[in-house]
């Protein structure tokens, strides 16, 4: 027997347990404890000098040796909604939107997936990130980056 779960919630944690009838032996049963963990992101803060070249890494603290060959998107934080910027699917170069410029700037992907912004303006003081990286059909490592801008 299996049990199926939808749209699992940190809420469904908890023990479960199966019991059916056997004959000529009794009642089997079985329990197992199941832990939900709510997905985690990673908060980073940048800084950079006005009209220098801004590196962001996709996953500072993640030391797997094979996150350049999961597929990966990065976003921007605009009025309140996500703009996509650069997405690579696995063994594909990368795409990227809005011809790459965006807001007078350039986008690129560089070394480790990490999002490569030049040159930095005023209006990216206080500017969001995100880095999202698929490393299972259902799991998502997320880290959101938050740029400070400094003049000369």
């Amino acid at each position: 027997w299996t049990l199926h779960l939808k749209n699992v919630t940190v809420s469904l944690s908890g023990q479960y347990k199966c019991s059916f009838a056997t004959f000529p032996y009794g009642t089997k049963t079985a329990k197992i404890q199941l832990v939900v963990k709510e997905e985690e992101e990673q908060h980073y803060v940048k800084e950079v000098q006005l009209n220098q070249t801004l590196e962001i890494p996709c996953l500072e603290d993640t030391t797997s040796e094979n996150l350049p060959n999961y597929p990966l998107k990065w976003l921007v934080e605009e009025n309140g909604r996500k703009e996509e910027l650069v997405t690579k699917e696995l063994s594909s170069p990368p795409v990227y939107r809005n011809s790459s410029i965006l807001y007078g700037q350039t986008f690129r992907l560089g070394l480790k997936n990490a999002l490569k912004v030049f040159p930095t303006k005023i209006t990216d003081d206080g500017r969001v990130f995100f880095c999202h990286v698929v490393y299972h059909p259902e799991r998502v490592w997320r880290s959101r980056t938050t740029v400070h801008v400094f003049g000369k």
